[in-house]
């Protein structure tokens, strides 16, 4: 079986690009990746007025399915997920991203992947988008390049995306995005004090060539 490697090397994230910069992340390298118009890129102090600004911005969407995007939200609460983020690859327990417009620079969101089942080899995979930017293709391109990099530089087997019943949205970037969907899960999710029915979408290897 694979093992995961808390520090990881810069791979291109499709065999015709190139990597364009390091980012250091407490001493260790991650990589860039680009997909389309979108980068993905891990967060900088820098980037927290924006992260703020697109949380307050999305409660109607985001805030429905994601109980930390709350509308008390602040630079403090952004700044304490980035230094999660990096103590996360760190311990090879997570691999978070934040997407950007590759051309402007502009902040639409976050992905990553998490919950890693070092036993049975596969990780969940998590995205969301700001409001206004929503309907692009963002999270569809994050979620492809973030499958590529679970396979090519994490070792994974599986990844899996678990949709709440309901979020139509994200229902179809993962569709959109080549996953299989499996099932719905009966009480997979616990949002806001509620359990609630899950999407389970797949993706393996096979899917990938």
């Amino acid at each position: 079986m694979p093992r995961l490697q808390a520090s990881i090397s810069i791979w291109p994230s499709s065999p015709s690009s190139a990597p364009r910069r390091l980012i250091p992340t407490l001493g260790l390298r991650m990589q860039i990746l680009c997909e389309g118009n979108f980068e993905l890129r891990p967060f900088a102090a820098g980037d927290g007025p924006a992260f703020v600004n697109a949380v307050l911005e999305s409660q109607a969407t985001v805030g429905k399915w994601m109980p930390w995007a709350h509308a008390e939200y602040c630079l403090s609460d952004a700044l304490s997920w980035f230094e999660r983020c990096d103590s996360a690859v760190a311990s090879g327990s997570g691999y978070e991203f934040g997407v950007f417009c590759a051309q402007s620079g502009a902040f639409l969101g976050g992905t990553g992947l998490n919950q890693f089942n070092k036993v049975n080899n596969y990780c969940n995979l998590g995205y969301w988008v700001r409001q206004s930017a929503q309907g692009r293709g963002a999270a569809t391109a994050a979620t492809r390049a973030l499958v590529r990099f679970a396979f090519g530089s994490l070792g994974v087997t599986r990844v899996e995306v678990v949709v709440a019943e309901g979020n139509l949205a994200s229902v179809a970037v993962a569709e959109r995005a080549g996953g299989t969907r499996e099932c719905l899960a009966a009480n997979r999710l616990f949002i806001k004090g509620v359990p609630v029915n899950a999407h389970v979408f797949s993706f393996v290897p096979q899917a990938e060539d």
